[in-house]
């Protein structure tokens, strides 16, 4: 019995801080963040891959670098290479071939390049209509006229149309 009652308190225990980790503010911005990220995520990738890659493909003449490979059989083992070379890095691997892609690596390092420059692009133009947006509300919101001064005498706060202290009763003159 005393089992159950020790395991009645730990899983009573671990239900509340379960409730209560959950209802952290940080774990419901924590899933506010990932389901924004993906979001994000899918401007970016339709950004880079719709518009950018084209691109990069027009200036590179169409050539895809992912497909780029070297056969180190043909260099380790020169015996088991064929007479005639095989076209993509699939077939060699099919035929037991060694081989490098080196293309995957390049195509990986641009796509990187391109999707930071889109994030950098898209971030910048968030942080500019962001600095518009604050402008725009300071310059629409004036700061209001002050409503106290202070007194002259016992440097006490007093309403601005006052014409007496009412902490030291001092005379004040209109302009102070």
């Amino acid at each position: 019995m005393r089992l159950k009652a020790s395991g009645e308190k730990f899983s009573s225990r671990f239900l509340t801080d379960f409730k209560v980790f959950i209802t952290k503010g940080n774990v419901i911005n924590l899933a506010v963040g990932v389901v924004i990220g993906g979001a994000f995520q899918q401007i970016v990738n339709a950004m880079v891959n719709g518009i950018l890659l084209p691109l990069v493909g027009m200036f590179t003449a169409g050539l895809d670098f992912s497909k780029l490979f070297i056969d180190l059989t043909v260099f380790l083992a020169p015996e088991r290479a064929p007479d005639v070379p095989l076209l993509t890095a699939e077939a060699a691997q099919g035929a037991g071939h060694v081989v490098i892609n080196y293309g995957t690596l390049i195509t990986a390092t641009l796509n990187f390049f391109v999707m930071a420059l889109v994030i950098f692009l898209l971030l910048r133009s968030f942080g500019a209509v962001g600095k518009k947006v604050k402008r725009g509300a300071k310059s629409a919101d004036p700061e209001p006229p002050p409503t106290t001064k202070t007194c002259p005498y016992c440097i006490s706060e007093i309403p601005i149309k006052a014409t007496r202290c009412p902490c030291c009763t001092s005379r004040l003159e209109s302009g102070e």
